[in-house]
């Protein structure tokens, strides 16, 4: 009696695993791209001293500092610093990273500069770049010594420097600073102290982004 031989048998794959394979497979590489994506540094600047609303900063005035900020690194400057510089619009901090919002052109700048002689001094704990509320008492008609009640003159201007007394005599408690207030403010501070008035300023209790 002759035997028939059998053929190969054939392998049979389940689809399932081969599913299941190929999603270890996509799921690996995701991971992957997405770890290296966190681990991807960008070199960004920091503000290294705080920037005021109208000011020019050059490369000078900025650290690069290389950061991983993830998809969000668009939204901060990076790469080559123009020659020209950039006008600033609002407060960056000194050590802030410095965000393209915070960026423009000199007529985007709605604020101004001004320089007062403070009735008192400003307290240690004001700095540049700091938020404060600049208080007007009006002298009292015909009188060289009484003042009015004082009122809010500007709300939310920002010291941009503090200026020392000159001269042998020096004043122990004016204080002369400049500071950016908003441009629609610039009349009222300039005829305050054209009358003379006790301009005070009385610190913010946080920092106030434009």
């Amino acid at each position: 009696m002759a035997v028939l031989a059998s053929g190969p048998r054939r392998l049979r794959v389940d689809p399932r695993v081969v599913l299941g394979v190929v999603l270890v497979a996509v799921s690996t590489l995701g991971v992957t791209a997405v770890v290296q994506g966190l681990n991807r540094t960008v070199p960004v600047y920091r503000a290294a001293e705080p920037l005021v609303a109208g000011a020019r900063i050059t490369a000078a005035d900025l650290v690069a500092t290389p950061v991983s900020l993830g998809p969000v690194d668009r939204l901060y400057l990076s790469g080559p610093v123009p020659r020209a510089g950039f006008v600033v619009t609002r407060t960056v901090a000194a050590g802030e990273i410095v965000p393209l919002s915070a960026l423009g052109s000199a007529s985007a700048v709605d604020v101004a500069s001004v320089v007062v002689d403070l009735s008192t001094r400003l307290p240690d704990s004001i700095h540049p770049g700091a938020v404060v509320d600049v208080w007007s008492a009006p002298r009292k008609p015909g009188s060289t010594t009484e003042y009015g009640a004082p009122v809010v003159l500007v709300s939310g201007a920002t010291v941009v420097r503090t200026i020392a007394p000159q001269g042998l005599v020096q004043a122990t408690e004016q204080n002369t600073v400049e500071l950016q207030v908003p441009r629609d403010d610039v009349a009222a501070v300039l005829q305050a102290v054209a009358d003379d008035a006790r301009i005070s300023a009385v610190a913010v209790s946080r920092q106030i982004q434009r």
